[in-house]
């Protein structure tokens, strides 16, 4: 027991004790020293950073489990932490949209089957509200009304470069990314730029994207460090690598704007 540990395990467990239990039980015969490195350095020296609430890490997470697709139990744990932290059920449900922009279809339909295992044990009462888009506007609308609020001048530059080659998916990207999707209203403005920094930095593949949504996250008034502090999350969910370059392609949005 060391003080990173101490800090580390009373912030895990405020989240989801029972889980956290059973962590450490399936890792103490085969590879004890992986618990430690997730208190100590998972939750002591990451988890515990100001910068960003337990919600807004939660809803990093959860996006970042989704995006990655390969790990449903650590997903569900992390659905579980995030309504401990005060997530709503739609708001899960919400991350997860936000991310199957980024991630897919397959992705999506995946994380929705381990939200809805956590909803049955936590007996949370389904179907869920939907937010449903007003009768008076259309997709297209929307879009252009939620790119203005948040990527304005680099978004219209994804737009445009696809004009020679495909036009329609620049429609695509309009009406269902932004018209149907990020425009919708149950998470705030920077709880979806938060999704999407961490979605894209856990991919690892999507450098200009991801200035796209740092740039987006400013705009909707997100701070510096608040950026900075999902990208460095990532190193304990996506691995050291996928978090250096979020961090380089954070800095050449931020010196792009001026910051």
């Amino acid at each position: 027991m060391n003080e990173r540990y101490a800090r580390g395990f009373a912030s895990l467990a405020a989240l989801a004790p029972e889980k956290a239990q059973a962590v450490q039980d399936a890792l103490a015969d085969i590879a004890p020293d992986m618990w430690r490195f997730i208190v100590e350095f998972g939750y002591g020296e990451i988890f515990t950073r100001p910068g960003l609430d337990v919600a807004s890490r939660q809803t990093a997470t959860i996006a970042a489990l989704t995006a990655l697709g390969n790990a449903a139990p650590q997903l569900r744990f992390h659905i579980e932490a995030g309504l401990a932290a005060g997530l709503s059920p739609q708001a899960v449900i919400e991350i997860i949209y936000v991310t199957t922009v980024f991630a897919g279809f397959p992705a999506g339909i995946n994380a929705i089957a381990a939200a809805r295992g956590v909803f049955e044990e936590k007996g949370v009462k389904m179907p869920l509200s939907q937010d449903l888009p007003p009768a008076t506007t259309d997709r297209r609308s929307r879009g252009l009304a939620a790119l203005a609020v948040t990527s304005k001048k680099a978004g219209q530059q994804v737009l445009d470069s696809l004009a020679d080659i495909a036009p329609d998916f620049a429609g695509f990207i309009l009406d269902f990314s932004y018209g149907d999707v990020i425009s919708r209203h149950i998470l705030t403005s920077g709880q979806k730029e938060i999704a999407m920094i961490a979605a894209a930095t856990a991919r690892g593949t999507m450098a200009p994207q991801l200035k796209v949504h740092v740039k987006a996250a400013w705009a909707v008034g997100l701070s510096r460090e608040q950026i900075v502090e999902v990208i460095i999350q990532m190193a304990v969910y996506a691995g050291f690598p996928a978090a250096i370059n979020g961090l380089f392609a954070a800095r050449a949005a931020f010196q792009e704007m001026g910051e």
